[in-house]
């Protein structure tokens, strides 16, 4: 699955699910520009584990939820790299599990405009680079969330909702240009968002304590998704666009 002479832009790259992206397109032979927006320390790291691997890298602080910031971002990584043939949508952040009634408009806005407004102007502005290229990928990274619809989850289903929109929208409008355009959506993941997650709904700590009642008997890894991108952006899914691939083993 060679990804040589390619480029990936790889948002919240620095750790958890995009770091685990971050390397796993680059050991597929990929240049990987990432952004983050606080943790500098871990972006570094990322950074150098790529730079082991033989492959260019360079981090870049962005908050994607702030217009001036995307497109600074795109800007410098194309004067840098020359263009961006893959942009992965993984940054994120979790809602606060309220209800409907109780949420904080604030809250709401913010979560959409991180999931679905931002994707949507990463994708402007990487397309006409994306363009000049043999081939383009645009992966959205969402949720099974969006499969069923939990209560005290408003927020970040309808984000993610529509950053799905976007992807099946976006997949028709730029097939002609030979950019493939997918969704992944992982379930409960072994990151730091997925463990606050779970301490804050069922009070435990060590995901591990789950393992036995995890498809195929463990939690899932940022691994298990960076794997299903890998294979997205590769030549063995060159005639796949417009589709989600759900990432939790089949459960619920």
């Amino acid at each position: 699955m060679s990804l040589e002479q390619r480029v990936a832009l790889v948002t919240g790259g620095g750790r958890g699910i995009g770091r685990a992206i971050a390397l796993a397109l680059a050991e597929d032979g990929a240049d990987v520009a990432l952004c983050y927006r606080r943790d500098g320390s871990s972006a570094a790291e990322t950074v150098a584990a790529i730079e082991a691997l033989g492959r260019r890298a360079r981090a870049y602080a962005a908050s994607v939820e702030v217009g001036d910031d995307c497109e600074r971002l795109v800007r410098e990584v194309v004067a840098h790299f020359g263009f961006v043939d893959v942009l992965v949508n993984n940054a994120g952040i979790a809602s606060r599990g309220q209800s409907v009634e109780a949420t904080d408009p604030a809250e709401l806005e913010r979560v959409i405009r991180i999931h679905a407004l931002a994707p949507h102007r990463l994708c402007q502005l990487v397309l006409p680079s994306m363009k000049t290229r043999p081939r383009g990928d645009i992966v959205m990274i969402s949720s099974v969330a969006t499969l069923h619809h939990s209560a005290f989850g408003a927020p970040s289903d309808m984000g993610k909702c529509a950053m799905e929109a976007l992807a099946f929208t976006l997949a028709k409008e730029v097939k002609k240009d030979g950019i493939r355009v997918n969704v992944v959506a992982p379930g409960l993941v072994e990151t730091e968002m997925g463990r606050r997650l779970m301490k804050a709904t069922a009070g435990i700590d060590d995901l591990r304590k789950l393992d036995a009642t995890m498809p195929f008997g463990r939690v899932c890894q940022p691994e298990d998704v960076a794997n299903a991108v890998r294979w997205l952006v590769s030549d063995r899914a060159s005639y796949v666009t417009g589709e989600k691939l759900n990432v939790w083993g089949g459960g619920s």
